[in-house]
């Protein structure tokens, strides 16, 4: 059953604003000198200068607060050692067929403590999601490990456990996103224009479901990889490759509707590797059905379509800027391009508490691939969405950089306490710390947004003391927290957390949900509060699995609390 696996791993966020404002101010667009500004806001932290291996991908493993991170096996030797007697042999390895190290780590982000995993087939360029019950579930890769189809729960002594014929086709450069049923979709591929479903519990569950838009998108440079998928509110999905995108209606295999091309002139999906989030879902009540919610889909970065063949010969083209929105449920929608302070590929966008986007990673020139990436773009973005809070314009702001590049092969993603994991960046073909224009790097960061600088906000983090911790959909839930001094709006945000790799964190989600009433806090009770609302409404707008649960008063989170909902 798909339930005894666990949710697919999706970064949601879930708005219990209180008031609800829908304002949309203008948008400020200035033109920044990142080398003139010396004031930055957010801050950053080492957590661990060595996790052992270099952290291509990043997943979660709730409701524990520790994490996976793992790149591929088929290099040779990684800098953390396997535990006696659980050496990985693999006469197919086309590096090491005796290797004694490790290619995965669990890593506990508040101990700062690693233990190796053992990872047998490769999982080079792969994918994954996390199922409703939290364990990960990891599609394909390269050589032996194209059709495997990879679990890992959160136990205290959990291991992988693979199946090596787990996919019905070979998948490399893949996208995977949870379903409302629990089951996840693996889409694309290199060489693959189709999808299908994981895990497989049933004989009909080993069909391949051709999608030829993924080979109409496919151009000299493939630059359709990684395609990016989000689950649109009605339960129908939105896939974009390249600068093309459909809905997806994957349960009757048909294409419902094509949108237009984005402009810009650049590709935005792998090797040119832009990103993409689904922007905050904004209303929600009881009653209401996926039809009637407004999704909106936000395309960043890339470079141009050529880009990759330039770079191959010693031209490094420079990165696109710009970004698009698109609101994937209007009946003819067109694409809002807005424009980066600086252009962008291999960046991140990471959903954060407050449904604002980080954009993080990545180089100003070139394109992904072993050595092709240069000028590596050191500051991270916020964009403010807009809407979301009453008042708030919509707009860039350049935050305070890292002294580490990351280029090819790195990753961010939000932790439970709020701070922004930042890890990885290997463009090089093996692991090389000296000697290379910019050599492998195993550490990993903690970014902290401008929310958690003492010198940025003036607000104090409120703190989660009650919830229960299983929802139902559509039930009313109270939640019980601390909020010490300040004025400002007060919400409640849930964020299913996400599986990254590539410039992409498959299945992130935004949503907002009806507040059942205000909030009521005692001025003589130490400022506890109580805040009612209620649960997603359907698993089409949130499919089931873990969250992590914030208040953020005054656009300032709590640390998160984990919560299930199904």
């Amino acid at each position: 059953m798909a339930t005894s696996y666990n949710p697919c791993t999706a970064t949601v966020l879930l708005f219990l604003i209180i008031p609800i404002t829908t304002a949309v101010a203008s948008l400020h667009l200035p033109s920044f000198d990142l080398s003139s500004n010396t004031n930055y806001s957010g801050s950053w932290k080492l957590l661990k200068r060595s996790v052992g291996v270099s952290a291509m991908h990043v997943a979660p493993l709730p409701p524990t607060d520790k994490l996976v991170a793992f790149d591929r096996t088929d290099f040779g030797r990684s800098n953390i050692s396997l535990p006696a007697g659980r050496c990985r042999d693999d006469a197919q390895d086309q590096a090491l067929p005796h290797d004694c190290t490790a290619h995965a780590v669990e890593f506990d982000p508040r101990a700062r403590a690693v233990r190796p995993l053992t990872v047998r087939t490769d999982t080079w360029c792969s994918s994954g999601a996390l199922l409703p019950d939290g364990t990960l579930v990891q599609t394909g890769g390269f050589n032996d490990g194209d059709r495997a189809v990879r679990f890992l729960s959160s136990c205290e002594d959990c291991d992988w456990v693979e199946d090596l014929e787990g996919l019905s086709a070979r998948r490399w450069y893949a996208t995977d996103h949870i379903l409302p049923d629990g089951r996840v979709i693996v889409v694309g591929g290199r060489r693959q224009f189709s999808y299908e479903f994981v895990p497989k519990v049933a004989p009909a569950d080993r069909t391949v479901f051709a999608l030829p838009f993924l080979r109409a998108a496919k151009d000299a440079s493939e630059n359709n990889l990684y395609p990016f998928v989000h689950l649109a509110p009605d339960g129908n999905l939105f896939v974009f490759a390249n600068n093309k995108s459909v809905l997806l209606d994957y349960a009757n295999h048909r294409v419902l509707k094509n949108f237009p091309d984005m402009p810009g002139g650049a590709s935005r999906n792998y090797p040119s590797s832009g990103s993409s989030v689904l922007l905050p879902l904004m209303t929600f009540n009881r009653s209401a059905r996926g039809s009637t919610v407004k999704a909106e889909v936000m395309v960043c970065g890339g470079a141009p379509p050529t880009s990759y063949s330039m770079a191959s010969n010693g031209t490094f083209a420079p990165a696109s800027s710009s970004c698009g929105r698109l609101a994937i449920t209007e009946e003819s929608p067109e694409w809002e391009m807005e424009e980066m302070p600086v252009g962008r590929v291999m960046g991140d966008m990471v959903l954060l508490p407050t449904g604002d986007v980080l954009i993080i990673n990545g180089a100003a020139r070139g394109t992904a691939g072993w050595g092709l990436g240069r000028e590596p773009v050191l500051h991270p973005v916020l964009y403010k969405v807009g809407g979301i809070r009453s008042n708030e314009s919509r707009g860039f702001e350049v935050l305070r950089p890292t002294t580490t590049p990351r280029l090819y092969h790195s990753t961010a993603r939000l932790m439970v306490d709020g701070r922004v994991l930042v890890g990885g960046s290997n463009p090089n073909i093996r692991y090389v710390f000296a000697g290379s224009l910019y050599p492998t790097e195993l550490s990993l960061e903690a970014f902290y947004p401008p929310y958690l600088d003492p010198k940025g906000s003036k607000t104090p983090r409120p703190r989660i003391t009650s919830v229960k911790s299983e929802w139902k959909y559509g039930e009313r839930i109270t939640i019980g927290f601390q909020m010490k001094g300040g004025e400002g709006e007060v919400a409640v945000t849930m964020v299913a957390p996400a599986f990254t790799t590539h410039s992409f964190s498959m299945s992130q989600r935004v949503l907002v949900l009806e507040a059942a009433a205000v909030v009521n806090c005692s001025s003589s009770s130490g400022g506890f509060c109580a805040a009612e609302g209620f649960a997603p409404p359907t698993a089409a707008v949130a499919p089931p699995g873990y969250y992590m649960l914030f208040v953020v008063h005054g656009g300032v989170p709590s640390g998160g609390k984990w919560v299930h909902v199904e």
